[in-house]
């Protein structure tokens, strides 16, 4: 029997099957008010939906997946996709801010690549619609990859490798900067965490999780208030929230979602991350501003951080230092990849790479 986690007061129920009896679906993800609907339930993920527009072959995923490891995607042949989403780093980077070309840093971290295929929206800012938007945006970012569209499409029509993949995958004599999204896209969809102990744990295996991290679950989905914003099946609600985090790195200020809707409601919001392999992706926040995860979970015991714009959400939690072991124990071992071909990808060496 799975077993699938809700936030109901205090309590910890077991529930059986799909939806919640009596609830109603989420709404929207663009236009809800966080405190107006309740948690979905936490259990594996499901099979990743890719759109009708880009359905999966295994030819445009391997496409896509030398794409992803390629520098020459960079105006200086530096940086790669996997530059700062890196399989190393829990498919993110050691920031605590992301660098681009020539050193230049970014004023976020990189978001984790990992299960981005569940975001409904895209970036820490949700400015894209699609992963085939946002993994073309870097490119043509001066920060980042510093190419321009036309120029990177350019340098791959100048591989003959390419060129045949591209022309095998697509059916088309020549390369567009739309093709590269969509290959990978293809990919970044087959990078997810189905597998970790928790999932054993939901699916049935009460060995999966030890007693400790058994009781850090607890917490997340009580006292921790996580589930408040870390639910459904990739612990996060895919919104945007603001957390009063202190501004740190190149950015005197940063907006957060507000740069994209203009509404004031948003200022200083940013996008709940996945907690899956969060163990495997220190420094935390959009500033990599906290070291660890026993920082990040101190920050959140106290209410999160001073800002006129702070998320209701956000209230102190009275965790004891026991609570705060069990919870760190959860989500850094509990909701750990299980999954070799996330967790211990190689990549593919620049002499591997289309000629």
């Amino acid at each position: 029997m799975k077993k699938y986690f809700l936030l109901a007061g205090s309590m910890l129920v077991l529930c059986t099957g799909g939806a919640v009896p009596g609830s109603n679906p989420a709404p929207p993800v663009t236009s809800v008010d966080a405190l107006g609907v309740g948690p979905q339930p936490l259990g594996p993920l499901p099979a990743v939906t890719a759109p009708a527009t880009n359905p999966q072959d295994n030819a445009k995923i391997l496409l896509g997946k030398q794409l992803y490891f390629d520098p020459r995607l960079s105006a200086d042949g530096t940086v790669s996709c996997a530059t700062c989403h890196s399989p190393a780093h829990g498919w993110s980077d050691k920031g605590p801010t992301s660098e681009g070309i020539k050193g230049q840093l970014g004023g976020r971290r990189a978001p984790p690549v990992s299960n981005a295929a569940y975001n409904p929206l895209q970036f820490w800012d949700g400015r894209a619609a699609s992963l085939e938007e946002q993994a073309v945006g870097p490119i043509a970012n001066p920060i980042e990859m510093g190419f321009t569209h036309d120029a990177c499409v350019a340098c791959l029509s100048g591989i003959p490798a390419y060129v045949d993949a591209f022309r095998d995958v697509f059916g088309t004599p020549y390369i567009t900067i739309e093709q590269v999204g969509q290959a990978i896209a293809a990919y970044e969809r087959t990078v997810v965490t189905t597998d970790s102990p928790f999932d054993r744990y939901a699916k049935g295996d009460n060995s999966a999780l030890t007693p400790l991290e058994r009781e850090g679950l607890e917490i997340f989905n009580g006292k921790g208030h996580c589930t408040s914003c870390h639910w459904g099946p990739n612990f996060s609600d895919g919104r945007f929230h603001n957390l009063g985090v202190p501004q740190t790195g190149p950015l005197a200020t940063d907006d957060g979602r507000y740069a994209i809707t203009k509404n004031s409601k948003d200022k200083g919001a940013f996008k709940t991350p996945t907690a899956r392999d969060a163990g495997a992706r220190p420094p935390y926040l959009h500033t990599g501003g906290e070291k660890t995860l026993e920082d990040v979970i101190r920050f959140y015991n106290k209410g999160g951080g001073k800002n006129a714009n702070l998320e209701p959400l956000m209230v102190p939690l009275g965790l004891s230092e026991r609570e705060i072991k069990a919870l760190v124990a959860f989500i850094e071992q509990g909701l750990a990849s299980l999954n070799a071909e996330v967790a211990n990808e190689p990549g593919i060496p620049a002499d591997q790479l289309p000629r």
